[in-house]
């Protein structure tokens, strides 16, 4: 099963049986069907059905927020049938239900209508008793798709901070230690409002660490961080503070709820998908396809430019012996944007894996992330090869041109090797693939 389109093709040369005969490996179709595996292990569909009890007795509401919230509902009605809720997710990632609601909103900078999706989660949970049930879905994105900025924090400003973070070199556990101190739903809030009713929040896992209290902001568990962290982290990032936020950063009262809070003592979170089960999935399918498989880094954080580098020095110096091996990795970067280009963080990666390696022989490579969407257009990804830059040159791209301004979009869709799937409706981060063949 293919995600999307197929790229343009290269071929390697690789031996085959004891005669070492050659035949024509088609390296980019190996490296896609690798991310197809690993993004099809974690649908909603598969894993959402065997992390749900027998249904409750008594009210069941079903509330939710991110990319993949739209198909976990719609799993849930597969399994459990009629049941009433409100879900929202991300422009475009919407499926049909018959009776859970879906809301479309703005990400990754949150609008009015993920404003008011917060503000209408909160109000079907609050009245809920001890006999009733809340099944709370979260996924990556969730942390801009419930907005819901508090008193007298207005959406405005809360974008522009937004807008600041992103676009800065914070990761996503900083920027989330910011959402959930300036969030009437974040931190715990939504587990506190929902009390004394029982829940069960099902995470698919975005954040390297599978950290519950990041994933999608921890609406449903405790907050160890702080008011004077998120501070802290706007002062490191310089993203100017306004007096609305600084109110909201400085009372008491709005601070978040601790791990062990007496609200929280009804609520449990699973983690049903995260990115260690996208890569195993891939190193399987790497298996069938006869390779040798290593995992290099399940949660790799850091500089996307800087990592892309590091792992161009690895796939130098790794040497297939009779049989491809593949590199895998996982985790989230962070990218500081300074250009006025367009791309993401794992294109970011490929252009200076692709600079670093000069068309060395017999490496390709395939940096994508899980929910279809590399920064902030509707590519997932690319790839490279050893004729990458060679193409490139041929077509007027140079690539420390378009990496200084942050313009890998544009250069991989030069190439014809960006990788469009549409929005997969999961996320569980980026995903990594090296292919490096014998010489021959």
């Amino acid at each position: 099963m293919s995600l999307g389109l197929r790229e343009s093709r290269t071929r390697a040369k690789i031996p085959n049986g004891p005669a070492r005969e050659q035949r024509l490996f088609d390296a980019p179709e190996a490296l896609r069907r690798l991310f197809d595996a690993a993004v099809i292990a974690c649908l909603p569909a598969r894993v959402v059905p065997p992390a749900l009890p027998t249904r409750p007795k008594g009210r069941v509401v079903v509330v939710g927020a991110g990319k993949a919230a739209a198909a976990m509902a719609a799993a849930v009605e597969a399994a459990w049938g009629p049941v009433e809720g409100l879900v929202v997710t991300r422009y475009g990632h919407g499926v049909p239900t018959r009776f859970v609601e879906v809301i479309e909103a703005g990400h990754p900078l949150p609008d009015a209508a993920g404003r008011d999706a917060a503000a209408r989660a909160l109000g079907l949970v609050a009245p809920l008793g001890e006999g009733d049930f809340v099944l709370a879905l979260l996924s990556g994105g969730g942390s801009a798709l419930w907005s819901a900025p508090q008193a007298p924090l207005m959406l405005e400003e809360k974008q522009a901070m937004t807008r600041a973070l992103v676009l800065s070199s914070a990761s996503i556990a900083e920027i989330n230690c910011v959402r959930k101190h300036l969030s009437a739903i974040k931190g715990g809030r939504l587990a506190a409002a929902a009390n004394p009713a029982r829940m069960l929040a099902l995470a698919i896992s975005d954040v390297a660490g599978d950290d519950l209290s990041v994933i999608a902001s921890g609406p449903t568990v405790g907050d160890p961080t702080t008011q004077r962290d998120a501070l802290d982290i706007l002062a490191k990032c310089n993203v100017a503070v306004s007096e609305h936020a600084a109110r909201v950063l400085s009372g008491r009262a709005n601070e978040s709820l601790k791990p062990g809070d007496a609200r929280l003592a009804r609520a449990e979170t699973q983690i049903i998908a995260r990115g260690a089960d996208a890569l195993s999935a891939a190193a399987d399918e790497a298996h069938r396809l006869g390779f040798v498989t290593k995992i290099i880094g399940v949660n790799l954080e850091g500089d996307a430019r800087r990592l892309g580098r590091t792992h161009a020095e690895i796939a130098l110096h790794t040497l297939a012996g009779a049989q491809p091996v593949v590199l895998l990795s996982g985790g989230e970067l962070t990218l500081t944007v300074q250009g006025q280009g367009h791309g993401g963080r794992n294109r970011e990666y490929l252009l200076a894996m692709a600079d670093a390696l000069q068309g060395a022989a017999n490496i390709w490579a395939l940096a994508a992330d899980t929910d279809g969407i590399d920064g902030s257009d509707d590519t997932a990804g690319a790839w490279i090869g050893p004729e990458t830059l060679v193409r490139a040159r041929a077509l007027g791209l140079d690539v420390k041109t378009c990496a200084k301004e942050n313009d890998s979009g544009r250069f991989f869709a030069t190439l014809g090797q960006g990788i469009v799937t549409g929005p997969t409706r999961t996320n569980v981060n980026d995903f990594r693939a090296i292919l490096i063949t014998p010489e021959v």
